[in-house]
């Protein structure tokens, strides 16, 4: 009897394991939230003093808002510096529910180097890396390295890209994408610009994202909102909190997942600013 006690105990342990693996796994199925999507904060855009001011103000409201977290779609600061790096990273330590950001073109420069990867990596944090939430990934890529590839990095981000999706869908966790540059602003065979990917780079990645269950990109970028749907998955960019080349107001996007995968979003105006920075 004794020997059976020493064999039964492990038994016990390990099936409580299994169990709690199994409610781990369950607790993870897709829930309802809510997040805060901002794009462009870009200190010195619209004037810097104008742009601190409307950051902290956009911090203010999204803190008073019932949501779980923000992200913003790249161009943190106008002119990447020691000086707005810091002004951007005080600001946004006043946050008081995690802000995830993606880097755009003016934080790592037009033509990104190593110099300036790591730069960014040193004063702001990294650069594509991804976090699950309510059953959810969120998939913060590095655009620049597709509209203009590093050597080493750019193939080092697309193979953690391919991974990080395929091990989303292998859990049957719907995705979204942040980044900075849009894959496209109007139809995936719009001719390459500044403000799109190349047509070959657009057509992989989203092909990749179709297959892996993406449901919505988030970018910024345009300075102006474009909302599109292409087989079924959201392409959004949102209003800055900068400058808006489509004269509308100051402010942020709002999305709700619902409990049946519903997915909505809506505009949120920052309180005491108009379209133009003023004097503009």
């Amino acid at each position: 009897m004794k020997i059976n006690v020493k064999i039964i105990i492990p038994l016990l342990f390990s099936l409580a394991t299994v169990a709690s693996v199994v409610a781990a796994q369950l607790s993870k199925e897709p829930q309802p939230f809510s997040f805060v999507q901002m794009c462009d904060t870009q200190l010195g855009m619209g004037g810097y003093e104008h742009d601190v001011a409307t950051f902290k103000q956009a911090v203010k409201q999204i803190n008073a808002l019932p949501v779980d977290f923000v992200v913003i779609c790249g161009d943190l600061v106008q002119t990447a510096n020691d000086q707005s790096f810091a002004d951007f990273n005080e600001i946004k330590a006043k946050f008081t529910l995690p802000c995830y950001c993606a880097p755009g073109n003016h934080d790592v420069g037009n033509a990104p180097t190593k110099a300036s990867l790591a730069n960014y990596r040193e004063k702001i944090g990294k650069d594509y890396y991804s976090i699950e939430h309510k059953g959810y990934t969120v998939v913060v890529a590095n655009s620049q390295l597709w509209k203009a590839p590093v050597e080493g990095e750019s193939e080092a981000h697309d193979a953690w890209f391919k991974k990080t999706l395929e091990e989303a869908k292998a859990k049957g966790s719907p995705a979204f994408v942040v980044f900075h540059y849009p894959l496209f602003l109007k139809d995936i065979e719009e001719k390459e610009s500044y403000y799109n990917q190349s047509i070959e780079k657009r057509k992989e990645v989203f092909a990749l994202c179709k297959k892996n269950g993406v449901v919505a990109f988030l970018a910024g970028h345009t300075h102006k909102q474009i909302s599109n749907e292409k087989d079924g998955i959201l392409l959004v960019n949102g209003e800055t909190t900068s400058k808006n080349f489509d004269k509308r107001p100051m402010g942020f996007r709002r999305w709700n997942i619902g409990s049946e995968g519903g997915l909505e979003h809506e505009f949120v105006k920052l309180d005491g600013f108009d379209a133009e920075p003023e004097g503009e």
